[in-house]
């Protein structure tokens, strides 16, 4: 296989939905055994645990995943909301919520997991926040 350039690499990347793109850094990370987080969050994370605190840090959850377990009844009402709270274009997510369960919005604090939990069972949809 021809090994490709940075610029082939970001034009094959641009061509991607946001979908894609993710499903990709999800298995980038976990073909490499690697995160995408930002340097401070991980610094953040590792400071209580480097102080003993291991079990109150695994307990204390600040990241929360959203995802849609299904859409209901209402699936042009769920796929206005996926629209909303992700500025995804139509096709992107009518076709997220098609593929349910899948994942809405990943690594949010939990006033906002709660928030979007809230308008998408509003629409009719079964929602989980993980």
């Amino acid at each position: 296989m021809a090994k490709l350039s940075t610029e082939e690499l970001l034009d094959q990347f641009k061509e991607m939905t946001l979908i894609e793109l993710s499903e990709f850094v999800k298995a980038f990370e976990e073909t490499f055994e690697v995160t995408a987080a930002a340097p401070v969050a991980v610094a953040a994370a590792g400071g209580p645990a480097a102080g003993g605190g291991d079990a109150a840090a695994e307990e204390e959850q600040d990241e929360f995943d959203v995802v849609l377990e299904a859409a209901g009844d209402k699936k042009i009402q769920v796929i206005k909301e996926v629209r909303a709270l992700t500025s995804l274009g139509l096709k992107e997510a009518k076709d997220l919520v098609d593929g349910a369960p899948k994942a809405v919005l990943e690594k949010v604090d939990k006033e906002a997991a709660n928030k979007a939990k809230e308008q998408l069972e509003g629409a009719g949809a079964t929602v989980t926040v993980k």
